[in-house]
């Protein structure tokens, strides 16, 4: 049987445990069209989160809703990936541009075929996607956008969201999907040209339930005609901390180490959970700390002293620095992913495991 877990970038899981409110939302705002809200949502999140899932989950949603959906990623070029995209997959409802026709026959010594090539479509990137948006209109399509790694430094990124503004103002059925990380999110926000994101929708990925990773192991097991039995199902929840990336590790690995058996046992899991800790922090721990400066590491290392969570006046004292540097750091930490703030607050470790492998980052780095 395939193993139906995807810790892998670019696959959807066959169950998105705990965005079931976020799926609904955006669902429904493909059906309402123009004027819904929901139709430009930015979601955020550390790595391992989800956000490329959920863009592909809602982007192939949208399509069986019959909107033609272009998926992106903000590189240089995107631009006209997302013109080509929309181009291909609208070509039965689109008039091809420049394409070449048959005009006539001359027979003389030898016979002779005259052509007509149509010219390019002339116009600048933004007239060029009205065209595409007036004719799929004609036809009472949508287009979806999805842009995944937003970065606040790419023009295009900014182009694009300035333009998605004027089609909204225009009542042009059009939808804008972004993901990226809370730092760079923030950036895109701050900038003045597209002031008018700060109003959409946005969501922050954080860990999910344990009750939700539950039902999703559960449910992905038992779709592929595989059992787990509660106590297997406990050691897999218990290891996994909410986190989304994690799940898909540790049900990939506790699958691997079922083979053929029809039973997930505990054995199984606590093999797979040994395999999907080491993936984890090479995969996800590792490329997020190596983006931290060394007053970043310095703030989290001063967060180990505390159980669970930490409080700044603690750490204020603990370092030696004053509140407005603790509050600099807790706040590009927060951007990054990497802490988690609560009402009270306090704040602790967004990422599972983070604690125990911040050591061990730390000696492998001297």
């Amino acid at each position: 049987m395939r193993n139906p877990f995807t810790p892998s970038f670019g696959q959807v899981p066959p169950l998105m445990a705990g965005r079931e409110v976020i799926l609904a939302d955006v669902q429904h705002a493909f059906d309402e069209g123009p004027g819904d809200p929901n139709l430009c949502t930015i979601f955020t999140g550390a790595r391992g989160t989800g956000k490329t899932a959920l863009l592909l989950d809602l982007s192939a949603e949208a399509e069986q809703r019959g909107w033609i959906a272009v998926n992106a990623t903000a590189i240089p070029g995107m631009l006209e990936d997302v013109l080509e995209q929309a181009l291909r997959k609208g070509a039965h409802l689109l008039e091809k541009q420049g394409s070449v026709r048959l005009t006539g026959v001359t027979f003389a010594r030898a016979l002779g075929l005259q052509w007509e090539y149509a010219a390019a479509a002339p116009g600048n990137w933004r007239s060029r996607m009205t065209d595409v948006l007036e004719k799929l209109h004609e036809h009472g399509v949508g287009l979806l956008v999805t842009v995944d790694e937003v970065d606040p430094e790419l023009d295009e990124m900014i182009e694009l969201s300035a333009v998605y503004q004027h089609f909204v103002g225009e009542r042009r059925k059009v939808s804008l999907l972004m993901a990226g990380l809370p730092h760079k999110v923030s950036r895109l926000l701050g900038h003045q040209t597209v002031s008018f994101l700060r109003r959409a929708c946005q969501h922050r990925l954080n860990a999910v339930s344990d009750a939700d990773v539950r039902r999703a192991l559960r449910g992905t097991v038992e779709l592929s005609e595989k059992a787990i039995g509660d106590k297997a199902l406990d050691a897999a929840v218990s290891s996994i901390g909410g986190f989304p990336f994690m799940m898909q590790l540790v049900g990939f690995r506790f699958w691997q180490a079922a083979g053929d058996e029809r039973t997930v046992s505990l054995e199984h899991v606590q093999q797979g959970v040994e395999r999907a800790r080491e993936d984890m922090s090479e995969r996800v721990l590792r490329p997020t700390l190596d983006e931290l400066s060394a007053a970043d590491l310095e703030f989290l290392v001063a967060m180990l002293a505390d159980d669970r969570v930490s409080k700044a006046s603690e750490l204020m004292e603990r370092l030696g620095k004053s509140s407005g540097h603790v509050s600099t750091y807790k706040r590009r930490l927060l951007e990054h992913g990497v802490i988690d703030a609560s009402p009270r607050g306090t704040f602790s470790f967004a990422l599972p495991m983070l604690r125990e492998y911040l050591p061990v980052y730390l000696e492998e780095s001297l």
